[in-house]
């Protein structure tokens, strides 16, 4: 089996990308994460190019990694200097690594138009860079900047360029489609190219620009080249780099690659969104293998498919790589989602093809979510809904009035209050409460007029609330969806409202998110008691 190294630019190139920042702790915890993860060389920046990056190669020391390699990056030396008069190529040798990358110009009209310098000098600089950092003790891996670009416009010079880095003694030259541009048979094709001319490895660093890093990583994995460089999630400026949580599947998977020991893949999603909350970026759900609905089933016939074998619409099992498989409801649902989704949340309810009250809960769903419900993001309300539809499920409260009063003061402050009347267990219960917005005022309302009967209700907290409006044509009479999360010591939860009138809305998914809160302790009181 061939092995393929992996090299992380999460914490340099990634960091590229707009609106990723990292602290420097942020960079810290990443590749700590990443060595444990097993990625061979991790790239933590550009000593010379700011002081963040300095101080993580300073901290970094402290931390005994168990195996990856940190690298740090610069450029050959600048034109008409020797590398040791470089500021530059110091701050390599003062970052205390022992693998530096270092990438010049392979594209002749960079060399004259952005270096301004000649091609002889070019061919020196890269010579004299490598080479002396060589005889500092250095691995070093010379990174071929836009080497694709330049071999199209002109393949000797570009040849040229890595040629000399092999001679001043590069341990590996990396190939770098730095514009994204090119296309997977141009990788190929040039990539074979270059490994049959050069006696040392080879790697590849793809850029997204074209949407093909992934692809051209892949193909030049398969022309020879034993290093992809790319960065987590596919972080990095412009469209960003190859992503590394589709390469290393893809690779192990698919093409029978060894650069990651299988166990270790299982904890490629947790890491992808380790990455994404420490960057302060939502996951993005569409991504493959790692992404929320990576393996989200919604089609009714898909569903009823997946109920016989799993393999029908899953490329691979989805534990393999630590995600989950999930199947939707909404009005493109079948029974089968209905059947699978309760026996996913291992309702005690009698659910079959052929059972009346499937089908009524079936249209019940799609009428609702042609009302504008969704419950992909709502489980809870879901559940709610299937546990009344069969009869098995009383509601702990029912509202009898409700009143909210708005006040703005002197101050300019808005003064919000809610005054609700609930029929709690055969008695009445009257309360007011204030908020800083009706939505507050209402949940507060809501928790006092329950907590004298169920105390768990302290527990549950209101982790999110999202508005959408369905219909913007209709102006301030448009239907508006509300979604709410909330969370307690043991789980977390999503119901949805949905109403011309946004308090309307926001209550119909409040009941539901203490309904749903109260059935679980209940669930949970009862197993202890077994």
């Amino acid at each position: 089996m061939k092995k393929v190294l992996l090299f992380d630019t999460t914490l340099r190139d990634g960091t590229q990308g707009e609106g990723v920042s990292l602290s420097v702790e942020d960079k810290i915890k990443i590749a700590v994460k990443l060595d444990k993860m097993g990625i061979h060389y991790i790239e933590g920046g550009w000593p010379g190019s700011n002081p963040k990056d300095i101080e993580f190669f300073r901290q970094i020391k402290d931390h005994c990694l168990e195996q990856a390699t940190i690298v740090a990056f610069g450029s050959t030396c600048k034109p008409g200097l020797k590398p040791e008069e470089d500021s530059n190529i110091r701050s390599i040798l003062e970052s205390g690594v022992k693998t530096a990358t270092v990438f010049g110009k392979s594209w002749d009209f960079h060399v004259t138009h952005a270096l301004k310098t000649s091609l002889k000098e070019n061919i020196r600089i890269i010579t004299d860079s490598v080479r002396y950092l060589k005889s500092k003790g250095l691995e070093v891996l010379y990174d071929a900047e836009h080497f694709f670009d330049g071999y199209k416009n002109n393949p000797s010079y570009a040849l040229k360029t890595i040629l000399a880095a092999q001679e001043a003694g590069a341990d590996l030259l990396c190939l770098c489609d730095t514009n994204g541009g090119s296309l997977p048979t141009e990788v190929m094709e040039i990539v074979r190219t270059v490994v049959g001319k050069v006696r040392v490895p080879v790697g590849i660093h793809a850029h997204n620009d074209g949407e093909l890093a992934v692809a051209n990583s892949l193909v030049a994995v398969q022309a020879g080249a034993v290093q992809v460089q790319g960065t987590i999630n596919g972080y990095g400026e412009r469209c960003g780099n190859a992503n590394l949580c589709s390469i290393i599947p893809n690779l192990v998977f698919k093409l029978g690659y060894e650069c990651l020991p299988e166990e270790k893949l299982t904890g490629m999603t947790e890491l992808s969104r380790y990455v994404s909350e420490l960057a302060n970026l939502n996951p993005n759900p569409h991504q493959p293998y790692v992404g929320n609905s990576a393996f989200a089933h919604k089609g009714g016939i898909h569903v009823s498919a997946l109920l016989k074998n799993p393999e029908t619409y899953e490329h691979v099992q989805p534990e393999t790589v630590g995600n989950i498989r999930r199947v939707l409801v909404s009005e493109l649902s079948g029974m089968s989602n209905i059947i699978y989704k309760a026996e996913e949340l291992e309702l005690d309810i009698d659910l079959n093809q052929t059972n009346p009250e499937t089908k009524a809960v079936l249209e019940q769903i799609k009428e609702l979510e042609h009302q504008g419900f969704q419950f992909e993001g709502a489980d809870a309300s879901f559940e709610l809904l299937l546990r009344k539809g069969f009869n098995g499920y009383h509601e702990p409260f029912n509202l009898e009035t409700l009143r909210i009063i708005m006040e703005k003061r002197e101050n300019n402050e808005i003064y919000s209050e809610a005054i609700i009347k609930l029929r709690v267990g055969g008695e009445i219960v009257h309360t007011a409460a204030e908020g800083n917005g009706p939505v507050n005022a209402l949940d507060n309302a809501l928790r006092k007029a329950l907590e004298g009967c169920y105390p768990n209700i302290h527990d549950m907290k209101l982790a999110d609330y999202k508005v959408r409006v369905l219909d913007g044509n209709s102006g301030t009479g448009a239907l508006v969806r509300v979604l709410i999360e909330t969370h307690d010591h043991y789980d977390s939860w999503g119901t949805v409202g949905v109403s011309s009138n946004i308090i309307e809305a926001s209550w119909q998914a409040l009941v539901d998110s203490v309904a749903y809160g109260l059935l679980r302790n209940k669930k949970r009181d009862e197993k202890r008691k077994k």
